[in-house]
C-alpha cells in the first residue's frame, strides 16, 4: 500500500466521519419560554383586492391554500389588515373631517376595506383566529401637518398643539369604530395598533411618535375600547422601524407604566432585526418584515441572498431563540404580476402561482407550531446548525433544525418530562418543500439526518 494510498483513505474516512458522525441533544418539555401566537402575512393597500379580483377559480384557492394550509402551504395562523387613514371612502372610514375633534363623526364603510374584508373572511375558513388590525396614520385633519402622509404628530399629544384642537379621543373613537364594523361582519379583531414605523417620515400614510405622545394616548385608547365592550381586543404598539428602535421607545413605555395598558410590543426589522429580548413582561411580536430590495426569486439556497428562503429561516429561527418572538408575520402574502419584488411569499402571473423558498420557510414552522405552543429548552448542539423546540397545546412536541452548514447532520434527539409514542418528520432544501422523509423512533428517542442547507422539522405525538 503507497503513502499516496493511505493519505487519501485517510482524509476518506475523516470526510465521513465528520458528515455522518452523530451529535445528541435533549428537549426538555416540561422547561418552556415564550408562548407562540403564530405567524403570518398582510395583504395591504388594495393587495388583499388584487388577489380577489385579479385572480379566480383554482389559482386563487391556490394561493389561500399556501398561505394558510396545514397540508399544501404555510398553514399561516395571522393576518395583519391595515386602518385605512385617506380622504376616500374607499381608503378611511372617516375621510372627510367633522369640523372637530367633539363634532359629530360621519363615520362610513364600504364593505370592503380594499378586499380586507374578503381576505379575513377567507382566513377565518382555515381556523385563523388572530387578526391584527394596525393604523399606520390618523388621518391627516388629526395632524400637526394636516395631511396623513408624511409624517406628523397626532393633534394634543405632548408638545404637539394645533389650533384644530385636541385630537387624541376622536382618533381613538376612529379606531374603535373601525374595530365595530368588523366585528359586526363576523370578523373579531384580536389586536389593535395605531401607530406603524413612528420613526419613520416617508411620503404615504405615516405619522410620527415616541414613547412619550405615544404613552399619552395608549390609556385613551384602552379606556374607549373598554367602554364600548371590546376590553377582549389587546392593545399593541409600536410597529418601528427595527427592533433597537423598538428598544428604545419600549423602554420609554415601561418607565410611563404602559405595560398595564398594552398586551404586546410590535417591532419591523428594517433597520435591525430581532436578536436579543427586549425588557418587558409583555410578548414581543415581529409585525412587518420583507427583503424590500432585490427582484421575485423564488429560491431556497444559492449564495445566502437576502431573497433566499435558507436567509429567511435564519431570521425566523434568530428572532424566536434569541429575541423570544411570540409570533413573526412577513409584509406580503400573495402578489399577482409584481415580479419586480420579493416582498411577498407567494407569485402569480394571474394564471398560475409560485411558492418562494421563504414561504416554505415559514411553513417549517407555522404548519407544526400551532398557536398556544410554547417554546420549550434544549440542551446539546449540533455543528452549524440552530435548534428551536415547541409543546403544542395538544401536547404534541415539535423540534426545529435549521442547518447552515455544507454537511448533513445526524442527530439523537432524547426527551425529558415527555415520551414519544410517534414520530413524523419533513424537510425543506434546494429540491424538497416541506416533504416527508424518515425518523426512527427507538428507545424514547428519536433518530434523524439534518440536510446541508437546509431545515428539518420533526413532530412526535405523545406515547400516552
Amino acid at each position: 500500500m503507497t503513502m499516496p494510498f493511505l493519505i487519501t483513505l485517510a482524509a476518506l474516512l475523516a470526510g465521513l466521519g465528520e458528515t455522518y458522525a452523530q451529535a445528541s441533544i435533549t428537549v426538555k418539555v416540561a422547561s418552556t419560554l415564550q408562548q407562540i401566537d403564530g405567524f403570518g402575512v398582510s395583504q395591504a393597500f388594495g393587495r388583499a383586492a388584487e388577489f380577489r379580483d385579479l385572480l379566480s377559480g383554482d389559482p386563487q384557492q391556490q394561493g389561500l391554500d399556501y398561505l394558510f394550509s396545514t397540508s399544501t402551504g404555510a398553514g399561516l395562523t395571522i393576518i395583519r389588515n391595515r386602518i385605512g387613514s385617506g380622504t376616500t371612502s374607499s381608503d378611511s372610514i372617516l375621510p372627510q373631517s367633522p369640523g372637530g375633534p367633539t363634532a359629530a363623526a360621519n363615520y362610513t364603510f364600504d364593505d370592503d376595506d380594499r378586499g380586507q374584508v374578503w381576505f379575513s373572511q377567507q382566513a377565518l375558513k382555515y381556523g385563523v383566529k388572530t387578526i391584527y388590525a394596525d393604523a399606520w396614520s390618523a388621518p391627516g385633519f388629526m395632524k400637526t401637518n394636516n395631511n396623513e402622509n408624511n409624517g406628523g404628530y397626532l393633534c394634543g399629544t405632548p408638545g404637539h398643539t394645533c389650533s384644530s384642537g385636541d385630537w387624541r379621543q376622536a382618533y381613538a373613537d376612529f379606531l374603535v369604530q373601525y374595530v365595530k364594523y368588523y366585528s359586526v361582519r363576523g370578523i373579531p379583531i384580536t389586536q389593535l395598533g395605531f401607530l406603524n414605523e413612528p420613526d419613520y417620515v416617508t411620503s404615504y400614510s405615516s405619522m410620527q411618535s415616541g414613547a412619550n405622545e405615544a404613552a399619552s394616548f395608549i390609556p385613551i385608547l384602552y379606556d374607549t375600547l373598554e367602554k364600548n365592550g371590546l376590553g377582549n381586543v389587546s392593545l399593541t404598539c409600536c410597529d418601528a422601524m427595527g427592533w433597537n428602535s423598538q428598544k428604545t421607545i419600549t423602554q420609554g413605555l415601561v418607565s410611563a407604566g404602559m405595560e398595564k395598558y398594552l398586551k404586546y410590543i410590535t417591532s419591523h426589522m428594517y433597520s435591525s432585526d430581532p436578536n436579543s429580548v427586549i425588557s418587558t413582561k409583555l410578548k414581543t411580536w415581529q409585525t412587518e418584515a420583507a427583503d424590500l430590495q432585490s427582484r421575485w426569486c423564488a429560491t431556497w439556497y444559492s449564495s445566502g441572498g437576502q431573497c433566499e428562503g435558507l436567509t429567511w429561516a435564519n431570521k425566523i429561527h434568530n428572532g424566536l431563540a434569541n429575541a423570544n418572538l411570540s409570533a413573526y408575520i412577513y409584509w406580503q402574502g400573495v402578489e399577482v404580476n409584481q415580479f419586480q419584488a420579493s416582498s411577498y411569499l407567494v407569485a402569480s402571473d394571474g394564471k398560475t402561482l409560485t411558492p418562494s423558498g421563504r414561504l416554505w420557510a415559514f411553513a417549517m414552522w407555522s404548519r407544526f407550531v400551532r398557536p398556544g405552543a410554547y417554546r420549550v429548552s434544549t440542551t446539546g448542539s449540533v455543528s452549524s446548525t440552530g435548534i428551536t423546540a415547541f409543546k403544542n397545546e395538544d401536547g404534541s412536541v415539535v423540534v426545529v433544525f435549521l442547518n447552515s452548514g455544507g454537511s448533513q447532520q445526524n442527530v439523537k434527539v432524547s426527551f425529558s418530562d415527555f415520551t414519544p409514542g410517534a414520530a413524523e418528520a419533513y424537510v425543506t432544501d434546494n429540491t424538497r418543500s416541506v416533504a416527508s422523509v424518515a425518523a426512527t423512533l427507538s428507545g424514547g428517542a428519536v433518530t434523524i439526518s439534518v440536510p446541508s442547507r437546509g431545515m428539518l422539522t420533526v413532530k412526535l405525538a405523545s406515547a400516552t
